[in-house]
């Protein structure tokens, strides 16, 4: 039995709970079924096993059940999938899974959009700028170094705060990893309400005005489900499954325009092809668009246009599907100028390569047709069980050519000094890119920031402002990871380098400073975290470090769960109303585990503490 890759990897462990029944039962499936499959990759993208602790018996069985490792736990019976949750969690089954019964607000006062500047989308506009300009940032440069800390949230049952926060009529909204939705006063942290969804919610929560003059919120859960919810009560308007597939989870947060929803589709699947008897792969990234109105599905169009055939067998029989892959991992783009929207996509799963795949695509906004597809590194078809040289005579790895070049970046619709719009990008192959979108993506200038890999390069989002693009690296298996650079937007070249810096964490393995997270720019200033659990603003004209923010401690916090900071890895800070959100804590793909929202403004009285 393998379990998921991308999320659960249990290593053999050497738990310290008092042993019951049902953590010894657990034990032995775990030993017996389990265990042989973790072989201790290097740069592992999964959890330890002391972060797996950290989540309760209920998540682990619902993602032996419902999520990520579904296939594997279909080989158990409840009983057994009990046991096993009780034994990798040390814990007893029971307690609040929402963190919503402290730290509620006195009333629900009226939500009002326009009322203040806002960031009610995950890249602040729908062309994933992640600019603020200075009324909306409602901050200064002076400002910024005086950043202290106003209150901290804790997520429950969480071993990552993987959800980049929104603000909209002075309200955060934030997801959880167990799938809990949160509306919080920004001033304060204070609950308004909360909503709990049928899976994970790594999205961004997108905040836009329905036809009524009411606000809804829209959001997607590693179920693959899209929703709209009334923003004033929480109360849900509806429901939509927004991929079928067995696999299918939505990571990249949707894009609202008009009166669509536009969401994007990524996988599970990726880390099942060392499972032997799955039918590997036949998943395919995908856009779907929805009407707000009712949740009805207007179209969908997967970036990969023909169905996986197959094309070989394992060794035990079991079939072997192409092409495949090419998920999207980011928010779409929207171009309004020319009607269509810009998604990046990632690797290919299985042979045959696709032109799909690390790719820019462009699909028109009416229709759902792929106007047009710009690849940035051919023949990536990257098998999550072809690691080593004898792995490639497994029938399996015969399509392996890839070095794991993923898109994980949204494109950017950048507007040029001179009034012309370009595509910026940031690639994990360490590669920026400008792409013309007038001529189908033609490249414009590209530019190395990073040396590339599977957790190397730009990994999560880049940044620009009226002159130049920021690009954070991670190249977390280098030397040295980490490192800023700001670059001319209309030649590539670059302006200056804010270098890699020593990791401020506790030493291990999870410790360094790589900038895998999501950055966002202000006038002035440049936010980027790193793994080491640091936040730091950089000046835009030299790279200087402005402020920062060490998040690796405990927190008190708003609605007394316990909570700590520790790797910065995914969504980037949001910036809105003189506020920076940031969310801290990253148990997977080389981070460390923490579970807290911060919320800082200039001149507080209160203590980084």
């Amino acid at each position: 039995m393998r379990l998921a890759a991308l999320l659960f990897a249990f290593c053999l462990p050497s738990f310290s709970h008092a042993q019951t029944a049902d953590s010894k039962a657990g034990e032995t499936l775990f030993q017996s079924t389990c265990a042989s499959c973790h072989d201790g990759q290097p740069n592992t993208r999964a959890p330890a096993p002391e972060t797996l602790r950290q989540r309760s018996p209920e998540a682990i069985l619902e993602a032996l059940s419902n999520g990520a490792m579904r296939v594997q736990g279909s080989r158990l019976n409840g009983a057994q999938r009990h046991d096993v949750a009780v034994y990798l969690s040390g814990k007893a089954f029971g307690g609040d899974p929402t963190g919503a019964a402290t730290g509620r607000c006195a009333k629900n006062s009226p939500l009002k959009l326009g009322a203040s500047a806002s960031w009610a989308n995950w890249g602040a506009t729908e062309r994933n700028d992640r600019f603020r300009s200075s009324q909306d940032a409602g901050l200064t440069t002076e400002q910024v170094k005086h950043l202290a800390l106003k209150w901290a949230f804790g997520f429950p049952d969480a071993t990552s705060a993987w959800s980049t926060p929104t603000v909209a009529g002075e309200r955060v909204f934030v997801g959880s990893q167990n799938g809990t939705v949160y509306s919080l006063d920004a001033d304060t942290g204070c609950i308004y309400w909360y909503f709990s969804a049928d899976g994970g919610v790594r999205t961004a929560i997108t905040v836009g005005p329905r036809a009524s003059g009411a606000a809804a919120v829209y959001f997607g859960d590693t179920s693959a489900n899209a929703y709209a919810l009334d923003a004033q009560t929480g109360k849900q308007l509806w429901k939509t499954k927004a991929e079928e597939h067995p696999m299918a989870r939505i990571t990249g947060s949707p894009t609202l325009f008009g009166d669509r929803l536009y969401v994007a589709m990524s996988s599970y699947e990726e880390s099942q092809m060392s499972n032997p008897d799955y039918k590997c792969c036949t998943f395919r990234g995908s856009v779907t668009s929805i009407d707000t109105a009712n949740g009805k599905i207007a179209w969908r169009t997967y970036v990969i246009p023909q169905e996986p055939k197959q094309h070989g067998k394992k060794p035990n029989g079991a079939p072997l599907f192409g092409p495949s892959g090419a998920a999207i991992w980011s928010a779409p783009t929207i171009d309004a100028t020319r009607k269509q929207l810009y998604v990046s996509t990632g690797n290919g799963y299985t042979g045959p390569a696709s032109e799909a795949s690390d790719a820019v695509i462009a699909i028109n906004l009416a229709s759902g047709k792929i106007e047009w597809t710009k690849q940035l590194h051919e023949n990536d078809v990257y098998i999550g069980n072809c690691w080593t040289e004898a792995d490639e005579a497994k029938p399996e790895c015969k399509d392996k050519r890839g070095p794991d070049y993923d898109i994980g970046n949204a494109p950017i619709l950048a507007r040029l000094p001179n009034g012309k719009d370009e595509i910026v990008v940031g690639q994990k192959s360490g590669i920026a890119w400008a792409l013309n979108p007038e001529k189908h993506g033609d490249i414009v200038w590209q530019y190395r920031a990073g040396t590339g890999g599977p957790l190397g390069g730009m990994e999560w989002g880049s940044a620009v402002d009226a002159s130049n693009a920021y690009f954070p690296v991670s190249d977390m298996s280098s030397p040295q990871p980490g490192g800023l650079h700001a670059v001319n937007l209309q030649t590539g070249e670059r302006v200056w380098l804010a270098p890699p810096v020593a990791a401020k964490c506790p030493s291990g393995t999870r410790c360094n400073a790589a900038q895998a997270a999501a950055i966002t720019v202000i006038p002035g200033a440049v936010f980027s975290g790193s793994n080491d659990g640091m936040m730091r603003a950089y000046s835009t004209q030299d790279g200087a470090v402005l402020w920062e923010i060490d998040t690796n401690q405990e927190f008190k916090t708003v609605n007394a769960v316990p909570a700590k900071g520790a790797s910065i890895l995914g969504p980037g800070p949001t910036v809105a109303n003189g506020m920076v959100f940031v969310s801290s804590g990253y148990g997977a793909f080389g981070g460390r585990p923490g579970n807290v929202l911060l919320a800082f403004g200039p001149n507080s009285d209160r203590q980084n503490k």
